[in-house]
């Protein structure tokens, strides 16, 4: 094994490099330890560091293993599409799907080509849309964020965690304009989520465009604030879908959830689930990926 391994950045949720949320992807890993990817995901010190090995099961193509800066996830959006876009530029990719193993499971990816625009992939979670009532305080979870408690919930939608993979705490406000406003309090927001099912927090709000607009903090995770943060936008795709399978609705529902504005990296996610009688049967996210730099990295004893 060389003392060096091929990696790749790309910007993902986006089709303009330096803008989205930056990943770094780390070719042929499998004589890595889980130190050693951890610590070269601490190097990258971005939101998330993927390492691809081969594949652990029967149908995928290969094993999509996530780190943050602090530990390993189970499931991410922006790495999933952003790995899925690059294997198929690598020429690793037959036809215009591919299946990555990660530790939720087998996560289904499609690709599609768009001229004169970068790769588009869309996962489909690899687990049903999970709530869970929140029985905070919302003054307490308003301090975090620097605002009042008037200011949270939209409608008859209040605070609750939700997970399709990873968990976080969804947190509705009343109007877009709150988003810019939000002075996050990280020793707060730590007291707030620990020991509990979320890791980060999911703040969002109705555009007046008709778009979703959401900011995502995981101070816990190392990622003080994330550009585009695929998981969570299944968990709240997932959960606006079971909002509506209570209400009699079916059918394709789909939202566009503009994310990473406020940090100057805007990022676009497009999110969708398949409501039926029976219930969100599919929540997918798809996104854009754009290659940004490539070169090796010293493996670490």
């Amino acid at each position: 094994m060389s003392n060096t391994l091929a990696f790749y950045t790309l910007d993902v949720f986006t089709d303009t490099a330096f803008e989205g949320n930056p990943l770094a992807v780390v070719m042929d890993a499998d004589g890595l330890s889980t130190p050693q990817m951890q610590r070269m995901a601490s190097e990258f010190n971005l939101s998330e560091t993927v390492f691809v090995c081969r594949a652990r099961t029967m149908g995928a193509d290969a094993t999509a293993r996530i780190f943050t800066p602090a530990y390993e996830m189970p499931f991410a959006g922006h790495p999933t599409v952003g790995t899925a876009c690059l294997m198929a530029e690598l020429g690793l990719v037959k036809g215009d799907t591919l299946v990555l193993d990660e530790q939720v499971g087998p996560v289904i990816v499609t690709l599609r080509s768009e001229a004169a625009r970068p790769l588009f992939a869309q996962l489909t979670a690899a687990q049903a849309p999970e709530q869970r009532a929140w029985s905070g305080e919302p003054a307490v979870l308003a301090a975090v964020l620097g605002l009042s408690a008037d200011d949270l919930g939209y409608g008859n939608e209040r605070p609750r965690e939700a997970s399709c993979g990873a968990a976080f705490l969804l947190v509705p406000l009343r109007q877009p304009e709150l988003l810019a406003g939000i002075v996050f309090d990280t020793a707060r927001a730590n007291a707030l989520l620990k020991g509990g099912w979320s890791h980060g927090l999911y703040l969002y709000a109705r555009g007046y465009d008709g778009s979703l607009r959401a900011r995502m903090f995981a101070p816990g995770a190392g990622v003080p604030e994330d550009p585009a943060t695929g998981s969570a936008a299944a968990a709240l795709a997932g959960v606006l879908a079971l909002d509506a399978a209570a209400a009699g609705e079916q059918g394709e529902l789909a939202w566009t959830i503009l994310q990473g504005v406020e940090m100057g990296r805007p990022s676009v996610l497009m999110a969708a689930a398949t409501v039926s009688a029976g219930g969100v049967t599919a929540v997918r996210v798809g996104g854009h990926a754009v290659r940004v730099s490539e070169g090796r990295i010293r493996i670490p004893q």
